[in-house]
């Protein structure tokens, strides 16, 4: 369940102290979403109107003969002290942007992010569609017509590392929970607009240390695909959750495992759900008392301290399931943009085909936020 993690009031005000910002000291509570039809291309744009936005695409590609796994995510946060101000100059939305590239052979994960006011040129979050910019990194969809292809590009520069990359799809959007409206949380204002792009098929180029490398023709079912989540809410998390876990899961037979929970300081569930899409297009919504995280092995971090789990069996209603991370550091510190520190890696997926015998069921990415302190409302 990529997002935005909150910042406390002291992050606030750092952030805000290094783009010039004066804040207040009120934000408004946060009321429950009404349900709603989503509309595309409309909603494939900005909500500047609530707190917090994210569009996420993972996914993992061949090339120059080995495997390699990519995060992109451009988040919107909106800065409720600064709306009444009328100087051009007020910072009404912050973007942030985050992006990663994990050399599964070396064992090795680049990443870089970045953080500007919107407006000026600089960054900027477009309405209509998908159109975002964040100094030299961008994101943008495109429609070849009604009922065609869907085609998002994205161009990054890194620290030491580029991602070109275009990622196409036919399929409609997978609209989460209830028709696009998923709850986080008991408590109505919990929940958040959420849709999924799953099973877009990866072109373009990498370049990492100045090595600019094509991605391959597929060999196998499930090379070169990704997975994009875009989602907006009003309100955070519960206050009793410390973080999350979230997967999402394009399956070799051409379907989409979601799942999610949100996790108390004992590590226990506080919320979960999740959702199945089958190669025939097929919704299965999982209620949030049915999907479970049971973790087998964990992995320690030198950098932060946290110990995260990096192999799950995760229960849902269409089965069990066992997710394994193919690189065990892939925590990405993002203190100097959001404030978390997190764990988001790609991950192969496994499910019982037999008397304790696994088969290979997908590939994609989990994420875990929490581990390594709480994330602070």
């Amino acid at each position: 369940m990529p997002t935005m993690p909150p910042l406390s009031r002291r992050q606030w005000l750092g952030r805000a102290a290094s783009l010039g910002l004066t804040l207040g000291t009120s934000i408004p509570p946060a009321l429950a979403l009404s349900p709603r039809t989503l509309v595309f291309p409309r909603d494939h744009g900005s909500h500047p109107e609530l707190r917090t936005e994210w569009w996420y695409i993972t996914g993992q590609a061949r090339a120059a003969g080995q495997a390699w796994g990519f995060q992109i995510t451009f988040f919107r946060s909106r800065v409720e002290e600064t709306q009444a101000l009328r100087s051009a100059f007020a910072a009404r939305q912050l973007l942030f942007a985050h992006a990663a590239l994990c050399d599964v052979r070396s064992r090795l994960l680049h990443h870089d992010q970045r953080i500007a006011r919107a407006g000026f040129g600089i960054a900027e979050a477009g309405e209509a569609d998908t159109r975002l910019r964040l100094q030299d990194w961008t994101l943008a969809r495109t429609s070849t017509g009604t009922g065609s292809t869907d085609r998002y590009d994205t161009r990054i520069r890194g620290s030491g590392f580029s991602l070109a990359l275009r990622f196409e799809t036919p399929e409609p959007p997978l609209l989460q929970g209830r028709a696009g409206l998923s709850r986080k949380g008991p408590e109505p204002s919990q929940a958040s607009y959420y849709y999924s792009r799953p099973q877009l098929h990866v072109s373009g180029t990498l370049e990492l240390a100045g090595r600019r490398m094509d991605i391959d023709t597929p060999r196998e079912p499930g090379d070169n695909r990704a997975w994009l989540d875009h989602e907006w809410s009003q309100a955070l998390m519960h206050p009793e959750a410390v973080g999350w876990d979230w997967i999402g899961m394009n399956l070799l037979d051409g379907g989409a495992l979601t799942a999610f929970r949100l996790r108390r300081a004992d590590g226990s569930a506080l919320w979960a759900g999740g959702s199945l899409r089958n190669a025939a297009g097929a919704v299965q919504v999982f209620g949030h008392d049915a999907v479970r995280f049971t973790p087998l092995r964990h992995w320690h971090s030198p950098a932060s301290g946290a110990r995260y789990p990096v192999q799950w069996q995760v229960d849902t209603p269409a089965g069990r399931f066992t997710v394994n991370a193919l690189v065990d550091d892939q925590e990405l510190d993002s203190s100097a943009s959001t404030g978390a520190i997190y764990w988001e890696g790609l991950c192969s997926l496994h499910t019982q085909a037999g008397a304790a015998r696994d088969a290979m069921a997908g590939q994609g990415y989990l994420e875990m936020t929490g581990y390594a302190r709480p994330l602070q409302l």
